[in-house]
């Protein structure tokens, strides 16, 4: 693989086709977020995007960042967007 800054020829390493896969992941979460219709699988993509950037914290050793990203993005801001949308669709009725 060629960059057109770098003349070099540059290996393509297992960790840097796993960035690359984390990176596509993040992008469709996101892109499920936007286009969503229903807001129970927009707020499912967000709790999926947080775990693949904690999986990306993983990958460049932050174990720290990635615990955090893990429990808090994924696991409880997840669980209370999922409970304010049951408490709305409620209060709808």
């Amino acid at each position: 693989m060629r960059f057109l800054f770098y003349q070099k020829e540059v290996p393509l390493t297992f960790a840097a086709v796993l960035i690359i896969l984390l990176c596509i992941a993040f992008v469709t979460t996101a892109l499920c977020v936007l286009l969503a219709k229903q807001l129970i699988w927009a707020v499912s993509a967000i709790g999926l995007g947080s775990a693949v950037i904690a999986l990306a914290f993983f990958l460049f050793e932050a174990r720290y960042a990635a615990a955090f990203e893990l429990s808090v993005g994924a696991g409880l801001v997840s669980v209370l967007f999922i409970i304010g949308t049951s408490l709305v669709r409620k209060a709808e009725r």
